[in-house]
């Protein structure tokens, strides 16, 4: 096993021991937090405001959740960090004592345009809830995420959509690199790790750029920001091998932020991502959508009321094990929240369970096997991975 740079001492926040395996520059690893243990390569579940939507922690273990995350601006706003940090911290608080990572609010600045304005300093909201003036700036990320208590913090970073003039990547590039040294100065807490997030579109100049620029810094892990947000299969493809090639030799655990469809996993780790998050498997599944070994699921299709088959017989999710097709869908006909928590339940489970499958094929060889077989049910078109582009 390789010890990063990030760890392996005994004084650091984390630490990250992993090998290579025979696919890429995929690696099998294990993360060590104050919190537990994570084997990688790993997905988090989303609890943006100190929840997983519809589930408990005990539904979460259940799943196989190792580590979840949970989000900067949102609990800034409601219930406020400072009243986290009275409560004991974010995990006596969310009643979670597994791991966590917050996001520092970056996506916010992308995905409340309209709310928002950015400038060198950093960003001025207004709020969702009350609009109510917000302001975040590297210095207050690090402080907010440093009152939550989590076991990893990122730095505050600007995401921009991949696909505007490269001229406006550059700009929110350039700042994400001088508000990523901003925030290792602001930190304070030596039993925190804080990651850097490499941005630059979908340039790969840029991206090679940022990745030396984040690369030269003296994070505790690395970030993949600035993905899934509107490019294509291809172009994302693209960009993680850019970085792949820009990051060769770091030792550190790479974390790509905001993926989730099966599919991606397998081009991501072949390029050496350790760790995944995305709301996408809870958000189809709130809305009707389960994902199984035999492809997706719609439950608000008349079909499934009389299915009395469970959502998947292979799965060992409490769903599939005590509840009919028909039931689920008759949940959601009804508009019962009982529909949201079964369905979240399951597509988590099948995420997590898909994540440890991906572990035991990079151990035996069967990682291309496995691929194809996710492939021929995920991907939109004759089951091979350039229909998706």
């Amino acid at each position: 096993m390789t010890a990063s740079a990030a760890g392996g001492t005994g004084t650091e926040p984390i630490s990250f021991t992993h090998r290579p395996t025979s696919i890429g520059r995929a690696r099998l690893g294990q993360l060590r937090t104050a919190h537990g243990v994570i084997e990688t390569p790993a997905f988090m579940p989303v609890g943006t405001q100190a929840t997983v939507k519809s589930l408990t922690p005990g539904d979460l273990r259940a799943a196989g959740a190792q580590i979840l995350l949970s989000n900067t601006y949102h609990l800034s706003l409601r219930p406020g960090a400072e009243r986290i940090a009275a409560l004991g911290g974010l995990h006596r608080f969310m009643g979670w004592d597994g791991p966590i990572l917050t996001d520092s609010g970056g996506f916010q600045v992308f995905s409340l345009a309209r709310l928002r304005r950015v400038d060198d300093d950093g960003v001025t909201f207004a709020s969702h809830l009350d609009g109510s003036r917000q302001r975040i700036t590297p210095e207050r990320a690090v402080e907010i995420q440093e009152l939550l208590g989590s076991d990893i913090a990122m730095a505050f970073d600007q995401l921009v959509d991949a696909r505007l003039p490269a001229s406006e990547v550059e700009i929110a590039m350039a700042r994400t690199h001088a508000w990523a040294e901003r925030c290792l100065a602001a930190r304070s807490r030596p039993d925190q790790a804080l990651f850097g997030i490499i941005q630059g579109g979908i340039d790969r100049e840029m991206r090679r750029i940022s990745t030396a620029a984040i690369r030269a810094l003296p994070f505790d892990g690395i970030a993949i920001g600035g993905l899934s947000v509107g490019e294509t299969k291809r172009q994302m493809a693209a960009a993680l091998d850019t970085v792949a090639e820009a990051l060769e030799g770091d030792t550190r655990v790479c974390y790509l932020m905001g993926v989730g469809a099966p599919p991606d996993f397998f081009t991501a780790i072949e390029c050496g991502v350790d760790l995944f998050d995305c709301v996408l498997p809870t958000r189809v599944a709130r809305n009707g959508q389960l994902w199984t070994g035999g492809g997706k699921l719609n439950l608000r299709n008349a079909r499934f009321l009389d299915d009395p088959g469970p959502i998947d017989p292979a799965c060992r999710c409490e769903t599939c094990r005590d509840y009919s097709r028909a039931y689920v869908a008759h949940l959601f006909r009804a508009e019962e929240l009982l529909a949201y928590r079964l369905a979240s339940v399951h597509n988590l489970t099948y995420t997590l369970d898909l994540m440890r499958a991906i572990r035991g094929a990079l151990d035996d060889g069967s990682f291309e096997s496995l691929r194809g077989a996710i492939d021929a049910h995920y991907l939109p078109a004759a089951g091979t991975r350039q229909s998706s582009a």
